[in-house]
């Protein structure tokens, strides 16, 4: 069993920065990435930022020059900083971490935790 404990979110003023955190606990092991994910309503949930074991990021077209993902690798953390926050940016954020060795990869999610931008 593994636990993700997200923390971070909050409502901002557009303009603003927030960063989240995730810190996973468990059953874990040989995680091979980790990143966020967001859900605005009505729409499905989006990637936002992932890092790889091997500390490669990708980022969603709508974020990149604002957020940047890092890790701890010793805390089994994962954090995201949102600078230049947008009203658009509003949405729940889910962390989600893969681990193991092929074949046997497992996902987990966060709960998820509100982000809500002000315009």
């Amino acid at each position: 069993q593994v636990q993700l404990v997200e923390s971070g979110g909050g409502l901002v003023q557009a303009g603003g920065s927030l960063r989240l955190s995730c810190a996973a606990s468990g059953s874990i092991f040989s995680i091979r990435a980790m990143g966020w994910y967001r859900q605005a309503p009505g729409k499905q949930r989006e990637l936002v930022a992932t890092i790889t074991s091997t500390e490669s990021t990708d980022y969603a077209d709508s974020v990149k020059g604002r957020f940047t993902i890092s890790r701890d690798n010793a805390k089994n953390t994962v954090y995201l900083q949102m600078n230049s926050l947008k009203f658009d940016d509003t949405a729940v954020y889910y962390c989600h971490v893969r681990h193991g060795r092929w074949p046997t990869i497992n996902d987990y999610w966060g709960q998820g935790t509100q982000v809500t931008v002000s315009s």
